[in-house]
């Protein structure tokens, strides 16, 4: 399942079919510094840098964010794990590969929109981009 939820989070530059659950935040984001890789977040896992996971200071832990960078204009979907960042302005830390899906990696800070996504929405995604063949193929051990 945590493939299958990459693969949705994973969807970089696109337009989204998911519905924005509430208004869009601007400010800055940045990414978490390689030397958190593996400590524990606010919600009890370990920082991977290679999930797309974000921190944000207010917002529910476990709540989907889709993230735009102003620049690109490249868009990607995170869940909130973690609090932070406590820098004025900036409203989102990335994770590396969320950060590199929009474009923001080597950069260190880029201006971005924030929205919440309405989590059936994002059920309903799911079910329209992965079909049971591919599910079957996600599944099978690589060789």
């Amino acid at each position: 399942m945590n493939l299958l939820v990459s693969l949705l989070l994973f969807v970089g530059g696109f337009k989204s079919a998911v519905k924005p659950a509430g208004p869009a935040q601007k400010g800055k984001a940045t990414y978490y510094a390689s030397k958190f890789a593996g400590r524990m977040t606010a919600f009890g896992e370990r920082v991977n840098l290679k999930a797309f996971t974000a921190a944000h200071r207010t917002l529910p832990l476990n709540t989907l964010i889709e993230v735009t960078n102003l620049k690109t204009m490249r868009s990607v979907i995170v869940r909130v794990n973690d609090r932070g960042p406590f820098t004025k302005g900036h409203i989102v830390d990335l994770s590396h590969a969320a950060a590199e899906a929009i474009g923001l990696m080597g950069k260190g800070v880029t201006s971005v929109t924030l929205r919440v996504l309405d989590k059936s929405r994002v059920n309903d995604l799911v079910s329209v981009l992965i079909t049971p063949d591919m599910n079957q193929s996600l599944m099978q051990p690589a060789l």
